[in-house]
């Protein structure tokens, strides 16, 4: 249940895809700011992988956070801390049903990749894969990256372009450095004027990803 302190609890989780009990992998798919749940379970679509169970959990507000993710974490709570929890109930949820988290992929756009990329980072191990489409690890300039933990050779993909309104270049180029220290595989992709968005070859390196992704 939603409470002030946890914004996020209880609402909805939109599910696409294969069913759980027959899922070689569970994508945990996070929308960005204003958007919803049903707009970012579009990716299940276009990735087109019949194998994977796709769920899709619903930001109170359709926001997770009330502020940029470069402000200091502190003015984003309680919505940062009741979003990462939201991650964190699903994959504890998958785990009694055999799925552990090297089957289970976190991806998001914008808002939800930062959100991705943060959760993973606090909480690293081996996942199928990270995919954080327009997105950084969140807070401001300076803030200290010592996560705990290794990434175990994890794909992580950060996919975004040098002009972006939202994230700095800077931001994406210092979360891959993170993720590399931290033992992921990462693949960076920086667009040349593309804008705040996903395009097909980004879409292209994700598919990839999650097809090489555990076969259980």
């Amino acid at each position: 249940m939603a409470t002030i302190l946890d914004p996020h609890a209880g609402q909805p989780v939109l599910a696409a895809g294969a069913d759980l009990a027959d899922a070689r992998l569970v994508a945990i798919l996070l929308h960005g700011r204003g958007a919803s749940a049903a707009d970012i379970l579009g990716l299940a679509s276009d990735l087109a992988l019949t194998d994977v169970a796709y769920l899709a959990p619903q930001a109170a507000g359709n926001t997770w956070y009330p502020y940029s993710f470069l402000t200091p974490m502190e003015k984003n709570e309680p919505g940062l801390s009741s979003g990462l929890g939201v991650i964190g109930a699903l994959i504890a949820q998958l785990e009694p049903r055999g799925i552990a988290p090297d089957r289970v992929a976190l991806m998001g756009f914008s808002q939800g990749a930062c959100l991705a990329l943060e959760y993973a980072a606090r909480h690293a191990r081996r996942y199928a894969c990270v995919a954080a489409f327009s997105g950084g690890l969140i807070g401001p300039p300076g803030t200290p990256r010592a996560y705990p933990g290794s990434f175990d050779a994890t794909p992580i993909f950060l996919g975004c372009s040098d002009i972006d309104p939202h994230i700095p270049l800077e931001r994406v180029k210092e979360s891959a450095a993170v993720c590399r220290t931290m033992g992921a595989a990462v693949d960076e992709r920086i667009y040349p004027g593309m804008g705040h968005a996903v395009n097909m070859d980004e879409m292209a390196a994700v598919r990839a990803m999650l097809a090489a992704g555990s076969q259980g």
